[in-house]
């Protein structure tokens, strides 16, 4: 995480004007410490259940970020056959790893079950095609809609009643049928309603409707409550309590527990929690715009590299890392993409100058993993802070990367 030390910037305690002449700008950079940090805070705050984290890969999907998370204890949630090849790379056993895709085809499915993994099934097409190809002898996992409206942005609210995702609970009495008639083995239940939930009442009220649903499954082995807790992005930011929700959630859990004759696993599938806090973005200020209204810092990145701002309207603390303690004004921050890419508008900032190196903050969840190549521009390098020591674990993209892929025609050359 970025802490201003004796008038400069450091991570990890390596100054950040080192890194960014080392491994030049745009970059991303991760910082071990408070990956584990946040690991170690949801744990333990769980107390007197049996939890299980899977790390969910989709945040931050570098080969490392994945081996560090297994290195200190942590599964894997995965959303495709891709992830899941990646999580086995990583050392994960595929026993640790739950695969719960949206959408993708029998096919794709038929993959992951060759390689091993937690199978979660999130409609009754599949689950129908599944159980007759595999009855008893593959267990899977049920991803229920509970139909709550929760999370800090439509595009991130997965668990209500217009959502594609998961298995409405008014549909139990034809699921009850399709697992009678394929004997199909469900040994565990799945929710996920949303992401950057503030209301801990939103996890009881969860918690009760998948308690309820258990009567159907008597051979369940746990219960996976997703995640969608929320990080701060500001100062003065709202949060989820992870505390409180560890206390009220782990008696509700211990209870049902006793009712249900046996204890379960409890699983969470946190991101975002775990990895946003510990990256940050740093680019380059290529040009000082002042029209007539405002006046415009424009980097060497754009939306290309972090879309979040754009896509989800979501704020990222902007520091002048060069000046840290020059003149407050106020700026808007632009990108270098031929659209209107603002990162954030009417920020209050330490004097910019062109050269200086800015950076965001919280960015890594959903930063390099949403990036991409529009306008053909590289994507950037990453960077991770681990017990002291930096180490590069992306190279910068070139041209030979941009073109790879592509396959020239004779006549046109």
């Amino acid at each position: 995480m970025l802490k201003l030390e004796k008038g400069h910037y450091t991570i990890g305690g390596i100054p950040v004007e080192d890194l960014c002449a080392k491994y030049d700008t745009p970059l991303y950079v991760y910082d071990t410490g408070t990956m584990e940090s946040q690991y170690n805070l949801l744990k333990n705050s769980f107390v007197g259940t049996n939890i299980k984290i899977k790390f969910a890969c989709k945040a931050l999907n570098n080969i490392n970020v994945m081996r560090f998370f297994k290195n200190i204890g942590s599964g894997l949630d995965t959303v495709s056959i891709q992830e899941v090849w990646t999580g086995i790379k990583a050392g994960f056993d595929p026993k640790d790893i739950i695969y719960t895709p949206n959408c993708v085809s029998m096919e794709e499915i038929d993959l992951a079950v060759k390689e091993g993994v937690q199978i979660n099934i999130d409609n009754l097409s599949i689950l129908e095609q599944f159980g007759n190809k595999y009855g008893s002898t593959v267990p899977v996992c049920l991803r229920i809609n509970p139909h709550i409206m929760a999370g800090g942005n439509s595009n991130i609210s997965v668990g209500h009643i217009d959502s594609k995702f998961g298995i409405s609970i008014y549909q139990m009495r034809h699921v009850e049928r399709v697992i009678k008639s394929e004997k199909i083995h469900v040994n565990g239940l799945h929710m996920h309603t949303g992401s950057d939930i503030l209301d801990v009442d939103v996890f009881m009220r969860a918690a009760d409707i998948l308690f309820e649903t258990t009567e159907h499954f008597p051979e369940l082995e746990f219960i996976d409550f997703g995640s969608g807790f929320k990080v701060p992005y500001k100062s003065d930011d709202y949060y989820t309590d992870i505390k409180e929700v560890g206390e009220k959630l782990s008696k509700k859990f211990g209870e049902f527990c006793k009712s249900y004759g046996r204890e379960l696993e409890l699983w969470f599938e946190p991101g975002k929690f775990l990895v946003s806090q510990s990256g940050t973005f740093f680019a380059k200020v290529n040009v000082i715009k002042q029209t007539t209204a405002t006046v415009f810092i424009g980097i060497d990145s754009g939306m290309n590299h972090l879309i979040r701002p754009m896509f989800y309207n979501s704020y990222h603390h902007i520091t002048n890392i060069s000046n840290p303690n020059g003149t407050q004004r106020i700026y808007t921050v632009v990108g270098y993409i031929c659209e209107t890419d603002t990162f954030g508008w009417d920020r209050k900032l330490a004097e910019v100058r062109e050269g200086d190196v800015i950076a965001f903050h919280n960015a890594g969840a959903y930063g390099f993993t949403m990036a991409s190549n529009y306008n053909s521009r590289f994507r950037p390098a990453e960077v991770m802070i681990h017990k002291g020591k930096d180490y590069l674990i992306r190279q910068r993209e070139n041209m030979d990367d941009l073109l790879r892929n592509q396959i020239e025609i004779p006549e046109l050359t």
